[in-house]
């Protein structure tokens, strides 16, 4: 286990359900102002994510990726809350569906903000699935 003050408490949490929760050395997300990286003694932060992928490098050495939607990135006194409409952690996405979604938004246009969504969201997912293996 590593030392007293030497993580951070991660919680990424979704609309429905808390999605992880644990110690962690580092969190990287995906910010509209770019990518960020959060690591222990990180100053107070309060961003707005975009749709896109969490890494999640756990105080184990174990590395946990997310997809996610748009939502918020808090930082403050080593612990991290990342709170997002839809989160899945990459082990729980199946990478053919989320292929086939892919290809439906694309589908329905690239003028419909809906779509583009969708597109972004399934990117986001294949993404997640890809960098965890």
């Amino acid at each position: 286990m590593a030392e007293s003050g030497s993580t951070l408490h991660v919680e990424l949490v979704a609309a429905d359900r808390l999605v992880w929760s644990g110690e962690a050395k580092m969190v990287i997300a995906r910010t509209t102002e770019g990518d960020v990286g959060i690591l222990p003694h990180h100053a107070p932060v309060l961003s707005i994510i975009i749709e896109g992928v969490v890494d999640v490098q756990t105080a184990e050495g174990e590395t946990w990726v997310a997809a996610v939607d748009a939502g918020f990135l808090s930082v403050a006194n080593n612990r991290v809350s990342i709170l997002s409409e839809h989160a899945e952690m990459s082990h729980e996405i199946d990478l053919e569906k989320a292929r086939q979604e892919l290809e439906r938004a694309k589908q329905a246009g690239e003028n419909d903000d809906a779509a583009a969504e969708a597109v972004r969201r399934a990117e986001a997912r294949i993404r997640a699935v890809e960098r965890a293996s």
